[in-house]
């Protein structure tokens, strides 16, 4: 009776308590992101804590720092982008995947309304100078993506790195750039106060699903030897992960405002209200990874990546729903 009474107390400590490993480091490239808002909530809501873990989160300027830091061994975990699993397994380093935070790449492409006032279609970006957070990244690889639709290619404009927060903004409104390709809260930002306008929407589900299905985005992933060893601490983490999906998937644009540090909201909480009413969809609502996203990953990540040999990558490690 005592040992049912403590469960109904603290839901999930009982895997806890057998976990091989409770301090944990989890390596956050741009934490304050939407892409990321899970992993805040699970932080903010004691959710980590709940299953008795003691989790640390450092925050890194891009997902490729977070990376380093777990292959480096100074972080445990990773809260990025799903396709660097598949590029680590190209470099013979195997990573796994096992709870999803984000179902689209919630990146948009927006033009200057000041340097293309006249933008008509994806064509008119032909010699632009077009940013990204950095060259390599997701963004780029979902601008080729979307330049695709336009019939043009990589080598066809510019890319120039300009980050994921302040400097994104100053480099389009500057007229350093002609377009952009960003997160949020960059792109409602700039669309609000006028300085550009969207082109191209993969916050939207069903405009992320040009890619074939669904492009799986941030998500915890950690090496493959990690998850072999502690598989009750990686359990831990999914419920953790997966339970502020679920409460991310019922809370209203002020509850979310509510639970995140006042410095998520850049000094502006509209934006910060409407940024994550735009992102909402775009959020996984039960950390899964939906059947052959792999592939799709897999086919974007080549437009960036020539290097890649689709013949030698396994796409049934990379990785894995047994925890959700």
């Amino acid at each position: 009776a005592a040992a049912g009474t403590f469960a109904m107390m603290a839901p999930g400590m009982s895997t806890a308590f057998a976990a091989e490993k409770t301090d944990i480091t989890i390596a956050v490239g741009g934490k304050s992101l939407y892409y990321y808002l899970p992993l805040t909530i699970a932080e903010q809501l004691g959710y980590f804590k709940d299953e008795g873990l003691n989790v640390k989160i450092v925050d890194f300027q891009g997902g490729s720092r977070a990376l380093q830091a777990v292959v480096g061994g100074s972080a445990d975990v990773v809260s990025g982008a799903f396709e660097h699993t598949i590029s680590m397994q190209a470099k013979k380093q195997a990573m796994t995947a096992f709870v999803l935070q984000g179902r689209a790449p919630q990146l948009a492409m927006v033009v200057s309304t000041k340097k293309m006032p006249n933008y008509k279609q994806l064509s008119d970006l032909k010699g632009k100078k077009i940013g990204v957070t950095a060259p390599g990244s997701s963004s780029q690889m979902v601008a080729n993506y979307i330049l695709a639709k336009g019939g043009l290619g990589p080598k066809d404009v510019a890319f120039i790195g300009v980050g994921s927060s302040s400097g994104a903004v100053a480099a389009l409104r500057s007229g350093q750039i002609d377009a952009l390709i960003n997160l949020d809260p960059v792109i409602t930002l700039l669309t609000r106060n006028g300085d550009a306008k969207v082109v191209a929407d993969t916050r939207k589900v069903a405009e992320s699903e040009s890619f074939g299905g669904t492009l799986p985005a941030g998500c915890l992933y950690a090496p493959t030897s990690f998850v072999e060893k502690n598989p009750k601490a990686v359990q831990a983490l999914t419920n953790a992960i997966v339970r502020a999906d679920e409460w991310l998937s019922k809370a209203t644009p002020e509850d979310v405002a509510k639970v995140v540090p006042e410095s998520y909201l850049m000094g502006n909480r509209d934006v910060y209200l409407a940024g994550f009413e735009g992102n909402r969809e775009a959020l996984s609502p039960d950390g899964k990874f939906p059947e052959g996203c792999a592939n799709i990953s897999l086919n974007a990540l080549k437009t960036v990546n020539d290097k890649i040999d689709p013949a030698k990558i396994d796409l049934s490690k990379v990785y894995t729903n047994k925890f959700v």
